[in-house]
């Protein structure tokens, strides 16, 4: 009498695992998938100051300050409307990341600073940010004013002309604010491959669960800090 097929054991899907070829692409899959999961992202709270700054929103043309998003997580970062790669690739990664948290992304900003004020123009960059989600915030300021932003989180950046060519550089790092505006996170790059977007959204999600000063708290803050 022929016996009908088992299941087979882990050792005998290996073992034809190993037999077709299969394993070592399955190996690497796996820790490929691994490494994804593995968050990069550095603690850095109490090693940077809070958010601090006042530039002029995009989207109505506003002087904004750190304190119009307190109870916020904020994600601060700096890049320019005219980026051929990493800028559409690091915040199309972070709509990514967002999309991971369901509804408590609404209490997460990604404020896009601009390093090239003189192309990106509010108009520019509101249509710019406009096209990666409401939760992506445009901001311009003067010269003094990025200055002082970047020299406050030491990130590098240059606009250098040269007749009607422009070469911009700046860093690829995006900083996590809590919704107290303490520093809390700093993620080295989404811009790399594979992005950690499941790591990042894990620490997101863990920051965004316990942000909030929620209602006349929140309002609050902002006033003292209008004040102060």
């Amino acid at each position: 009498m022929t016996r009908g097929a088992g299941p087979l054991s882990r050792r005998g899907v290996l073992g034809l695992a190993a037999g077709a070829g299969l394993l070592r692409p399955l190996c690497a899959l796996a820790q490929a998938q691994a490494q994804s999961d593995r968050s990069p992202n550095i603690d850095v709270s109490g090693n940077l100051p809070a958010l601090r700054f006042t530039m002029t929103r995009a989207a109505d043309a506003r002087q904004v300050t750190a304190a119009d998003y307190r109870g916020d997580v904020v994600l601060l970062y700096f890049g320019y409307t005219f980026c051929p790669d990493v800028c559409p690739l690091t915040l199309t990664n972070i709509d990514a990341v967002l999309k991971r948290l369901g509804p408590l992304a609404s209490g997460v900003r990604v404020l896009f600073v601009t390093v090239d004020p003189d192309r990106d123009t509010l108009p520019v960059l509101r249509e710019y940010t406009a096209a990666f989600g409401p939760q992506v915030v445009g901001l311009r300021g003067t010269s003094d004013q990025l200055a002082a932003l970047a020299r406050r989180y030491r990130v590098a950046y240059s606009v250098t002309r040269v007749g009607g060519h422009y070469e911009v550089t700046h860093g690829s790092a995006v900083y996590v604010f809590d919704g107290s505006g303490d520093a809390r996170l700093l993620v080295p790059s989404l811009a790399t491959t594979p992005p950690a977007i499941t790591a990042t959204a894990a620490d997101l999600r863990r920051l965004a669960s316990t942000a909030a000063p929620s209602g006349i708290l929140s309002h609050m803050l902002r006033l003292l800090e209008g004040i102060v």
